[in-house]
């Protein structure tokens, strides 16, 4: 049987992205006032079991790379779909603390095995010519995860209790996406096979790649962008509040997060073909510092909704920026294990975020100090790309 064609594979894997991320990364919060409600557990008790899931995440991207470069692709998205629906089924019946974090630590596993990551280096490898146009897709579909989540989970728990909606939502994942992912990936298209002796020959290994300035320079870039945006989400509505503002009024600021990400990407799809990666990434990066500035200096709403705007298209592009130039700097061969090691370290730092900024909070006189804290590490993220020049190979 022949393999799906790119535009079809392109469509499961966009719609698999939509459901995982809408399930695994969106849907924490809306089941935190139900299981406070059962349990009378504080909010920092279950925030540290999303905080673990994170973690696990970033511990296990590695191995999930070394097993896509290894021609496992099918399997990993398959099986972690899979270990998806069953994380959601424990979390269902859980009755104590640590079992909550024992879910979270498998739903961390297959975040892993699922998001983004995993499905951009199985279309690098099965489609070398055309996998920035297949990133693009997924980031914009997928951009859409948080629209679909939070009505998606309002609806079901109007229906079923927390329990009873947790499992229909596993079983969403378990019996939907992954035999989804498993027909998407599968056989080996003609595309990949005769691009096969030239990756193997002069593609970067891991090994050579740490040796490489431009990964560690990639990797401090991507780590200090991600530590920088997770500690803006975590707190940003306080943020807003401690300028004085009302919650109507800020969330009429962040609602525009979502369609200025979309939006990005849109622009991106029909003009980035004449940009390198490198260029939109110093273009893309640099938004982020000046965001924040924004935010940390401005009060009027006109202002604000400038920085939500560059923000959401800043945070709705640097996916495709990573995404790309991986294969870009080191080729197609090992992008996983390189990808994987990059991201292990940058998702680690995305899960301390929110704590280790509530701890500098602390030393500082407030959310306008922290926030420019925040810009200059943006800005230290632009010169560490600045200087990650691509390797000669």
């Amino acid at each position: 049987m022949n393999p799906p064609s790119f535009r079809a594979t392109v469509t499961a894997l966009a719609a698999g992205q939509l459901v995982c991320w809408a399930a695994l990364y969106y849907t924490f919060s809306s089941f935190v006032l139900p299981m406070q409600r059962a349990f009378s557990w504080s909010k920092p008790q279950m925030m540290g079991a999303f905080t673990l899931g994170l973690a696990v995440w970033g511990a296990a991207t590695y191995a999930v790379g070394a097993a896509i470069d290894r021609g496992r692709g099918r399997a990993v998205m398959s099986w972690g779909a899979v270990l998806a629906g069953a994380g959601f089924v424990i979390w269902s019946r859980v009755d104590s603390l640590p079992r909550l974090y024992v879910a979270w630590a498998v739903l961390g596993a297959s975040m892993a095995m699922t998001l983004y990551e995993p499905a951009f280096n199985v279309l690098t490898k099965r489609f070398p010519e055309k996998y920035r146009e297949g990133i693009t897709a997924l980031t914009l579909v997928g951009g859409f995860a948080s629209t679909l989540s939070f009505p998606a989970a309002a609806w079901l728990l109007s229906l079923f209790d927390w329990r009873g909606a947790l499992a229909v939502i596993g079983a969403v994942l378990a019996l939907l996406i992954a035999p989804l992912h498993a027909w998407a990936l599968r056989g080996t298209p003609l595309v990949h096979r005769a691009a096969t002796k030239h990756d193997v020959a002069d593609d970067t290994t891991l090994h050579e790649a740490l040796r490489e300035p431009a990964f560690w320079l990639l990797t401090a870039t991507f780590t200090l962008y991600s530590f920088a945006a997770a500690a803006l989400w975590a707190h940003v509505m306080p943020a807003f509040a401690a300028k004085g503002l009302s919650e109507a009024q800020a969330l009429a600021v962040v609602v525009w997060f979502g369609p200025a990400q979309v939006a990005g990407r849109l622009a991106y799809l029909g003009f980035g073909r004449w940009l390198s990666a490198r260029s939109l990434g110093l273009m893309v990066l640099g938004g982020l510092p000046i965001s924040l500035a924004i935010f940390a200096l401005a009060d009027q709403m006109a202002a604000l909704l400038v920085f939500a705007l560059l923000f959401g298209v800043a945070n709705g592009l640097v996916t495709i920026v990573r995404g790309s130039l991986v294969p870009e700097y080191f080729g197609r061969e090992h992008v996983g294990r390189i990808s994987g090691a990059m991201s292990g370290i940058t998702l680690l730092a995305r899960a301390s975020a929110p704590l280790a900024t509530a701890w500098l909070l602390l030393a500082l006189s407030g959310y306008r100090d922290m926030l420019l804290v925040l810009s200059a590490t943006g800005v230290a993220a632009v010169i560490a790309f600045g200087f990650a020049k691509k390797p000669v190979r």
